[in-house]
């Protein structure tokens, strides 16, 4: 018979040796995680509503957090304040003051350089020069004019923008004021410049009306906002009818297929969403463009350059 070296196990009184950390495996320790009951030595806890916590649970439920945040109808996190909106101001009052100081004017800066080269030309955007479709609704032609468009930037845009989100706003704007320029590529006069952001600002419209919809509320004012901006848009002369019912549509059905977006894989069809409507429109401007070419070959009587 084998005589054991050690004390007999279980003898009253002795100490079974303590655990270790979790997460230093050379630390004895005689604390638990209150969450997760793994030993952890005081290093790795962090106190909590109840008992102390290991740093991986407190992390665990910090990402539970922010996984819970309130969302809105368009699946973006809760805003507190719109920060979009007031760069757009920012960028559009900046190109203004650009255009002043160049045309060595305040109340009329359609001579100005980058006035002339920003505007929409729908000849001058078959001659190459496509970043007009965009650049266009960066400009103004007035102190009036900027105002009006800013101050209806704000107003519809704050509280579109916390309900969208930042990026979904960005892209209903962006997407908008590419769809005024597309219209008057295909509708408007091939020579007459046009500028303005009043076909992206017609988009948030377009975009609000869906919002309300889509929250069941009361449309009236917004469709009456609508109704009377239009019909300015056509008593009012030098003012694009086409580029505003352009940025109006374009607006509404890219918030829709936002807001409409299933639950499951919403991001990936709010972005396929907006995907589809630039090839779309961007197909548009393809087709449109070789039957303006000779109209600006004709007009300048040499090469398709946007030198006339």
């Amino acid at each position: 018979m084998t005589v054991p070296s050690g004390p007999p196990a279980g003898v009253p009184g002795e100490q079974a040796p303590l655990p270790t950390c979790s997460r230093h495996p050379d630390r004895p320790t005689g604390l638990r995680c209150s969450r997760c009951e793994r030993p952890a030595c005081p290093e790795c806890l962090r106190e909590a509503s109840v008992g102390y916590q290991c740093v991986d649970c407190v992390a665990q439920g910090a990402r539970t957090v922010r996984s819970t945040q309130p969302r809105t109808v368009a699946g973006a996190v809760a805003l507190d304040k719109p920060v979009v909106v007031p760069t757009l101001i920012g960028i559009n009052v900046l190109v203004y003051v650009i255009t002043m100081v160049q045309a060595r004017s305040v109340l009329d800066v359609t001579g100005a350089n980058l006035w002339v080269a920003w505007a929409e030309a729908p000849v001058s955007v078959a001659s190459g020069d496509w970043w007009q479709l965009v650049t266009a609704g960066f400009l103004h032609n007035s102190p009036i004019h900027i105002l009006f468009n800013m101050i209806a930037l704000w107003v519809i845009g704050k509280d579109l923008e916390r309900i969208l989100g930042r990026i979904r706003f960005t892209a209903v704007y962006l997407v908008s004021l590419l769809g005024g320029g597309v219209s008057v590529l295909l509708f408007a006069n091939p020579f007459g410049p046009v500028a303005g952001a009043s076909g992206a600002v017609f988009g948030l419209m377009g975009g609000l009306l869906v919002v309300v919809l889509k929250l069941k509320l009361n449309p009236g004012s917004v469709i009456a906002m609508i109704a009377i901006n239009l019909i300015l848009s056509v008593a009012i002369p030098n003012i694009s009818l086409l580029g505003h019912l352009g940025g109006l549509v374009v607006g509404a059905l890219i918030t829709a297929a936002v807001i409409y977006a299933p639950k499951t894989n919403r991001l990936a069809w709010q972005v396929g969403a907006v995907v589809v409507a630039v090839v779309v429109l961007v197909s548009m401007v393809a087709i449109r463009d070789p039957q303006l070419v000779p109209l600006f070959s004709q007009a300048c009587g040499y090469g398709y350059t946007s030198a006339c």
